[in-house]
């Protein structure tokens, strides 16, 4: 059985609060200077790509090295895609209605107010969810075939991520499917691929720690909080909460599946 270096882990722990903190403040001070919160948005994947390269760097004498190495680019490869992504979908856009009527409700300065519900909000979930990137930096011992397994479910995720992301943008750049729904490619077997990418993203780099069993059990809450926050939070949930006055919506949720791939009925 491979071996945890549970002190390190805890210094680790300060380390990646801060770094994903700075972050979210960062971010916080941009998004004052340009009017605008959306562009916290792009932070999200870019914070998660922060904890794990400080993560592989202070694991340097404590974890197996190819470990180390394998989730921390696997966490920067998914998180700079989706914040360049997230990027480009805004790019020439005001600020997103999501943050307009959230603020709204703000009971005093609505820059405090997101400063504490937004940002800081999603330092701490970037945190928490990222637990399993920064455990798996500090096993000792060589990686197993659940290992392997957590990298290819990882893969599935990356490419539901980015062909339904790719098939959603090809579909609303074409004036003829203005004010339709997207029922096509991979939308025709999931009414979110995107989330549901997420959710092998994060079981993956989850499976990865379960070389160190004890490691895997303390970070186990992890995945199932992406899964919540994916399904019943601000994923899913919000998301049809706001399409569901759309036309032809009710019939597309009778036909696709809400979230695993299944075919189409």
């Amino acid at each position: 059985m491979n071996g945890f270096a549970w002190a390190d882990f805890a210094t680790n722990l300060l380390w990646c609060a801060a770094a994903s903190l700075g972050v979210m403040l960062l971010t916080f001070a941009l998004a004052l200077r340009k009017g605008m919160h959306r562009i916290v948005d792009i932070a999200w994947g870019l914070a998660f790509t922060a904890v794990a390269v400080v993560s592989w760097v202070l694991s340097a004498d404590s974890g197996e090295p190819a470990r180390r190495l394998l989730v921390t680019v696997l966490t920067a490869v998914w998180g700079v895609r989706l914040a360049a992504h997230i990027a480009r979908r805004g790019r020439g856009h005001g600020e997103d209605p999501r943050y307009e009527a959230l603020l709204a409700k703000a009971p005093g300065s609505r820059n405090l107010y997101a400063l504490r519900i937004v940002y800081l909000l999603q330092g701490a979930l970037v945190w928490l969810v990222s637990l399993p990137v920064q455990a798996a930096q500090y096993i000792t011992g060589p990686m197993g075939a659940v290992a392997a397994v957590g990298a290819c479910l990882w893969a599935v995720g990356v490419c539901f991520e980015a062909v339904g992301d790719a098939q959603l943008a090809r579909f609303k750049a074409d004036p003829a499917n203005k004010g339709r729904i997207m029922d096509r490619g991979l939308w025709s077997w999931t009414r979110h691929p995107n989330y549901f990418g997420d959710f092998c993203v994060w079981w993956g780099l989850f499976l990865i720690t379960c070389d160190a069993p004890a490691a895997a059990a303390a970070v186990l809450v992890s995945p199932v909080v992406m899964t919540l926050l994916l399904t019943k939070g601000s994923g899913k949930r919000l998301l049809e909460q706001h399409m569901a006055e759309r036309p032809g919506y009710a019939s597309y949720m009778a036909r696709t599946s809400g979230f695993f791939p299944l075919p189409p009925k």
